[in-house]
């Protein structure tokens, strides 16, 4: 009767244990990303009674006498397989699906977790809000642009930092040059003065204004230097045009001189107090013009710091606008013109107008000459003498540091950007490089996880990259409670590396993994459990029954 009590004793502890184990399960059935885990049994060590005994001559062997002694748990493993995945619409929210664990530091060591249910902190840490551990990052990103922390493997979602401007460095062009498009009529070049002359007294300049009525002082020694290029390529100037001492010299007085000083190439008006030039004749022009105050005395007239083509000369002209921003972040419309030369197959890129105040844009930094294209395939052939694809800007703000900005024209030989073929000219201004400055608006995760911050300039940037942890044998991972698992002797090594990468799953944004704990599973295994315990409570009963009877032999 031993035998069968001291079975039946750990048939209901074992039993009792399975019944717990069904009995977390279910608990944990709505538990983000919550591993199950199931039972094994396995009989006690038994009592021999008799030993086997081996064949001989004469009689047969027989085999050993041995009577159980019960059962006892042979494991409690965890179920590791993926949990289905659930979208909640908040994008820090994340879910791994496929290997892998999210790695966070409570402060001492690094724990590792399947429940992604992320926020950020008052620190701007991105963390467990329900235990405040913090989620690590792997790799530099983010370290460059003042994002993340250098040495620091925390991510930092930077809502309170603000992103600075970025100044155009590239403006890229594409589409067709119409190589045999023509316009109605062959346009003749037309330049303006970017500013109007004004008074003291704020009004517009006519041709009777005086340069004393434009500003007080002494004009001793003063002069207009005039430079530029003729619609031919000759060079104009430099020429002086002598302002009288008194300042009593008129506008009209400065035309006639300037009109002189450009000969026959092309005639100089006054228009609502810009200065106008017109070449004489239609066609492909390189006409451009600067004028310059140079004084000795204590008057100062502010001279158009560069003059608008408002008219491109040619008998095909493709305009191209497009947004930039200098080194404050000031959006700038900067007007340009593709133009066809004289010369077969070439092109040239005049910078026709920039918005906002300029303080210089010289002639030599305004026109990209030599654009060539192959004749055979209308692929783009480089630039004719080595002339470079910039223009050089000098804003008002920053007069000391010119801006430059490079045209990226399509790489030699290919049809990546601009082409030469027949028909229609579509050329544009594709992209450029610049932005305003920004602050933190959104934030999102893709599934190499990557933390993509959207800024309010309308750009993007990725903030960090989600370090995940691998482990050969994840099954080994001990518990510590919240979701959280610790590296064992039996787990391997953490292995970290980025989602997507090193056999780790990938990550979903705005989603978490469930509890892969199955109810229907769970209640089939209450039944067994209950049934198991039951049966062993019947064999408890049974002997103690048994042993009733034995006890009242003697009564």
């Amino acid at each position: 009767m031993s035998f069968a009590l001291a079975a039946g004793v750990t048939g209901l502890q074992a039993h009792q244990k399975m019944l717990d184990i069904a009995g977390n399960n279910l608990a944990n059935v709505n538990t983000t990303a919550f591993k199950s885990s199931r039972i094994t049994f396995s009989e006690l060590l038994s009592e021999t009674i008799k030993n086997a005994s081996q064949p001989t001559g004469s009689i047969g062997g027989t085999n050993p006498q041995q009577m159980g002694s019960g059962v006892g748990v042979a494991g409690i493993s965890p179920n590791m397989t993926q949990g289905s995945i659930v979208n909640t619409g908040n994008p820090l929210d994340l879910a791994l699906e496929g290997e892998g664990y999210f790695v966070v530091n409570n402060g001492s060591q690094d724990v590792y977790t399947r429940a992604g249910a992320f926020a950020v902190d008052a620190n701007s840490n991105l963390v467990d809000p329900a235990t405040g551990y913090i989620v690590q990052r792997i790799g530099s990103i983010g370290e460059a642009d003042g994002f993340q922390i250098p040495g620091d493997s925390n991510i930092k979602v930077p809502y309170d930092v603000a992103m600075p401007a970025q100044a155009t460095t590239e403006i890229t062009l594409a589409g067709n040059l119409g190589a045999d498009a023509v316009m109605e009529t062959v346009q003749t070049n037309v330049m303006k003065s970017n500013t109007a002359l004004q008074t003291t007294a704020g009004d517009t300049a006519i041709t009777t204004t005086t340069f004393a009525d434009l500003s007080g002082g002494t004009y001793s020694g003063a002069t207009i230097t005039v430079t530029g290029i003729d619609h031919d390529g000759a060079a104009i100037g430099p020429s002086n045009i002598a302002i009288a001492d008194d300042g009593s010299t008129t506008i009209d007085d400065v035309l006639t001189s300037l009109n002189t000083i450009l000969g026959a190439s092309a005639t100089a008006t006054l228009q609502n107090g810009k200065i106008v030039v017109t070449d004489a004749e239609s066609g492909y022009s390189l006409s451009d013009i600067n004028l310059e105050f140079n004084n000795g005395g204590t008057a100062d007239v502010e001279m158009p710091s560069y003059f608008e083509v408002v008219t491109v000369g040619g008998d095909e002209v493709k305009n191209i606008n497009i947004t930039v921003f200098d080194s404050q972040g000031g959006a700038r419309v900067l007007s340009g013109a593709m133009v066809r030369t004289d010369t077969d197959n070439t092109w040239d890129m005049v910078l026709t107008s920039i918005s906002g105040d300029i303080d210089d844009l010289s002639f030599d930094n305004r026109r990209i000459s030599g654009i060539t294209f192959d004749e055979t395939d209308g692929s783009f052939a480089g630039i004719t003498g080595g002339d470079s694809s910039e223009f050089t800007i000098a804003f008002g703000h920053d007069p000391g540091n010119p801006q430059t900005i490079g045209i990226s024209l399509g790489t030699f030989g290919q049809l990546d950007g601009l082409t030469q073929f027949a028909g229609n000219s579509t050329a544009v201004a594709r992209d450029q490089d610049g932005y305003e400055a920004g602050s933190l608006s959104t934030v999102s995760v893709n599934n190499e996880g990557i933390v993509i911050g959207s800024f309010s300039n309308g750009i993007k940037k990725n903030l960090a990259a989600i370090q995940i942890a691998t482990f050969q044998n994840p099954a080994g991972l001990e518990a510590v409670g919240g979701g959280y698992f610790i590296g064992s002797a039996n787990s391997g090594e953490a292995v970290t590396t980025q989602a997507m990468n090193g056999g780790a799953g990938s990550i979903y944004g705005g989603a978490l993994e469930k509890s892969n704990a199955d109810v229907a599973s769970e209640f089939v295994n209450l039944i067994e459990a209950q049934n198991g315990y039951q049966a062993n409570a019947r064999t408890i009963k049974v002997a103690n029954e048994i042993l009733s009877e034995l006890t009242n032999l003697i009564r």
